[in-house]
């Protein structure tokens, strides 16, 4: 299962790394690749659920929604 973010507040490399962390963070997320130029995060896992993957980069300080 694959699932694309769109993530906004993203300005260095401490920021991809913040939600890269977080979202690495959450059972079944298996690869992630965040990319702040794109303002993206690609999660790949198993069972992944779409609200504790968006509580996660909140936590984070940043916003995020699905993308579309």
């Amino acid at each position: 299962m694959t699932i694309e973010l769109e993530v906004k507040g993203m300005t260095c490399g401490h920021c991809e790394k913040a939600v890269k962390n977080a979202l690495e963070g959450i059972a079944g997320v298996t690869v992630t690749e965040v990319n702040r130029i794109t303002n993206t995060a690609r999660i790949e896992g198993q069972n992944l659920s779409l609200e504790p993957l968006l509580a996660a980069i909140v936590e984070e300080g940043y916003s995020a929604a699905l993308r579309v």
